[in-house]
């Protein structure tokens, strides 16, 4: 497991070192403007990709072990063609991204669903090294490219489409030779697969959306009531703040893996909470880094154009920190088939997405979005913490650091040390 960890989490920097770099090449390069327009093509892209996940991400990974992928397979696949038209539509009529860029937005969404149904198979099969090297090999394409597409002194946005297109299309190829010889399944699986990747699915995407919209419906009221470069200034602070995510997510990963193949409910606790722990201490040490940073690193790093980042970061902090725990809870409730656990927490954060996006946008601008991410994210953590100890049966005692973590951390990685033989 610490192998899978450690090469999950070495992956994760690798992408979030690259995905900064392209924010650092469009800072200087495109400016403040370029960067607003990357972030909605890029928020786009993932808008249209929500509705594709609907038969694939997490209930895919659920059913894998269970399943043989000739009867998975050919609905993910017919589902993500059916929801890129569907997405196109609704991107286009709602102008969600810059003129020119809605079709360019579907045909990139689609590339990378159907990779991503690859990676979600591998991450099913507990192969989370191939799952890693490839999402390297595509963050290292994207930024590779993007580099060559801005050289020229005329370069816009559409240089990151291009590159994205060649990224999306490296991570298909690679990820449709590693599934192309699958491991017999090792349960006994549904007969109606389709009802249950719907089921599994709808609960998934409801959560993913409603966090989606967490996550980004301030940038479309910062475009709305602020302008587009203010918003590319955000993007850069909340991608930097999100950075702390690193290792969570990649734990979290890790978890959803194992906890998807046990069926043993004390063992699953037991990893959720070492797990949780873990995050929130790598999540809390990031924070603290980025904070002690000069202001003038930011400017000097992304463009003199960018300014107001560690403000922006201080008052993020907050909702950071409580969606690295959300991060464990999630994959729980996912593993275990509780998604509407999920559902309920993004809800209740949407709801306060909106209510405080509306008022403090408008009136303090990016500290205002700020502001309404913490809350928005700390009140989905406090609703995920307070379904998983009912659940479980866990204290709050039972949360924090203690001695019996260290414990559990030799008990789950102790295999990692032990001779070949022994394992």
């Amino acid at each position: 497991m610490l192998r899978a960890i450690s090469g999950t989490i070495l992956a994760r920097l690798a992408t979030t070192v690259m995905g900064l770099l392209v924010a650092v090449i469009a800072g200087h390069r495109l400016g403040a403007q370029g960067l607003g327009i990357i972030g909605l093509v890029v928020l786009g892209i993932t808008l249209v990709r929500l509705g594709m996940d609907l038969m694939g991400g997490g209930a895919l990974i659920y059913l894998v072990p269970r399943v043989a992928l000739r009867r998975l397979l050919p609905p993910c696949y017919a589902w993500a063609l059916v929801a890129t038209a569907l997405g196109w539509g609704v991107v286009k009529l709602l102008h969600l991204v810059p003129e020119g860029y809605a079709t360019h937005v579907a045909a990139i969404a689609l590339l990378q669903s159907i990779g991503a149904i690859h990676l979600s198979v591998l991450v099913g099969q507990q192969r989370i090294r191939a799952n890693n090297l490839i999402t390297v090999v595509q963050a290292a394409v994207l930024i590779a490219s993007f580099v060559h597409f801005t050289r020229h002194d005329a370069a816009d946005a559409m240089a990151y489409v291009r590159a994205a297109y060649l990224s999306a299309a490296a991570a298909l190829i690679l990820s449709s030779k590693a599934i192309a010889k699958p491991p017999p399944p090792s349960g006994h699986g549904p007969l109606n697969v389709v009802r249950t990747l719907l089921r599994q699915g709808l609960y998934v995407q409801l959560a993913n959306g409603m966090q989606l919209m967490n996550y980004r419906l301030a940038y479309w009221l910062i475009e709305r009531f602020r302008s587009t470069a203010m918003l590319g200034i955000y993007t850069v602070a909340n991608q930097l703040a999100e950075g702390a995510w690193l290792v969570p997510k990649s734990l979290a990963l890790v978890l959803y893996s194992k906890i998807s193949n046990s069926r043993l409910p004390e063992e699953q606790r037991l990893l959720t909470l070492t797990f949780l722990k873990l995050s929130m201490a790598f999540a809390t040490g990031f924070v603290l880094v980025l904070l002690a940073l000069p202001a003038v690193v930011f400017q000097w790093v992304f463009g003199p154009e960018v300014t107001g980042i560690t403000p922006l970061l201080a008052l993020l902090a907050p909702g950071i920190m409580g969606m690295a725990a959300s991060q464990a809870y999630s994959h729980f409730f996912s593993g275990t088939a509780r998604n509407v656990h999920n559902v309920i927490g993004s809800g209740l954060g949407l709801v306060a997405t909106i209510t405080a996006g509306l008022t403090l946008i408008p009136r303090l601008g990016l500290a205002g979005a700020a502001l309404s991410a913490s809350c928005a994210y700390g009140i989905n953590a406090v609703y995920q913490t307070t379904a998983f100890m009912r659940i479980t049966g866990t204290s709050f005692r039972d949360l924090w650091p203690n001695a019996a973590d260290g414990q559990q951390l030799r008990h789950l990685f102790g295999r990692f040390h032990k001779p070949q033989g022994h394992r």
